[in-house]
């Protein structure tokens, strides 16, 4: 497939933006690759394209995404000159031992040397991990999330891994050398990470990569799921629901009854109302019923019936 063009670049703005309102904060990404790893002529030529628009105040920010490795002094001034307010670094995991496995061809101190210069320059930056690569364990995510938000950025997006047609990944997963994580595994994992990055005040900009036909018809192995976020959140309120049933020691109890705040009732019944299923299988409750309350945000109350 031949590279876009510059024409290429502003024919999707245009496109895009006869789709939008003037209230819609619009911004221009470079995303799907690493966009300072590209020939240098032609980075600048899609950023001449871009920087005509935020100019003329059609578009609001540009931003991209890229490797942490394919960052240096001269990359951030000419990001700076052409007006980018975001970057985004693949970081994926920030062990040695998991990137080293996943032939990621970056170490965790890659990362820590980017966003020094990142931050020295001005720009905001966001991370994107992927729990669940070639090596990687529960509590090695775990500490991924704790140095990533030790980091300090200002959002993040968590993709899990899977397996896509084509790749070295595949290749080990055919041969036996890699196992990815199952979606009950996933979704676990990121139900734990998720808390510590909105506790910390980083905002979590995606859960799961974005459904599409395209990479569903990609995908080999993994937990694909184009409900993945929304999963993530119910076990999120389903791990809160176990604590409190435990605490008040309600195990026992045929029936109980569970408030909930305005707006998160299907969060609360989970996906398929998993969660029911779940707690009922755990603490053998003939019934459940959930409602709605005039409840802070995130606030949750049993009761038995």
């Amino acid at each position: 497939m031949s590279p876009l063009t510059p024409e290429d670049v502003r024919n999707a703005i245009e496109r895009y933006l006869a789709t939008t309102s003037d209230a819609d904060c619009r911004e221009i990404a470079f995303f799907g690759g690493s966009f300072t790893g590209i020939p240098l002529s032609r980075m600048i030529a899609y950023l001449e394209v871009a920087k005509e628009y935020v100019d003329r105040g059609d578009v609001d920010s540009i931003r991209l995404s890229t490797r942490p490795d394919y960052i240096d002094q001269q990359i951030l001034g000419i990001l700076k000159s052409y007006g980018v307010g975001v970057i985004e670094l693949g970081v994926q995991s920030m062990d040695d031992g998991v990137l080293t496995m996943s032939r990621r061809g970056h170490t965790a101190e890659d990362v820590e040397r980017a966003v020094r210069m990142i931050r020295a320059f001005g720009f905001e930056y966001g991370i994107q991990i992927m729990p669940g690569l070639p090596g990687d364990t529960l509590e090695k995510s775990l500490e991924t999330a704790r140095k990533v938000i030790e980091l300090a950025p200002g959002q993040v997006r968590i993709y899990p891994a899977i397996v896509l047609r084509g790749t070295e990944m595949e290749r080990m997963f055919n041969e036996g050398s890699y196992m990815p994580l199952t979606l009950d595994e996933a979704v676990s994992w990121c139900a734990l990470m998720v808390p510590m990055f909105r506790e910390a005040g980083i905002r979590i900009l995606r859960l799961g990569l974005h459904y599409s036909e395209l990479l569903e018809d990609a995908v080999v192995a993994g937990p694909f799921h184009p409900a993945f976020g929304e999963m993530v959140e119910a076990r999120i309120i389903l791990d809160k629901l176990m604590g409190i049933i435990e605490e008040k020691g309600l195990e026992g109890c045929a029936r109980i009854a569970i408030h909930t705040w305005k707006g998160a009732l299907s969060k609360t019944l989970g996906h398929r109302k998993a969660n029911l299923k779940a707690l009922k299988d755990k603490y053998g409750y003939r019934e459940i019923r959930v409602e709605e309350r005039d409840l802070p945000p995130g606030a949750l109350q049993v009761f038995t019936l």
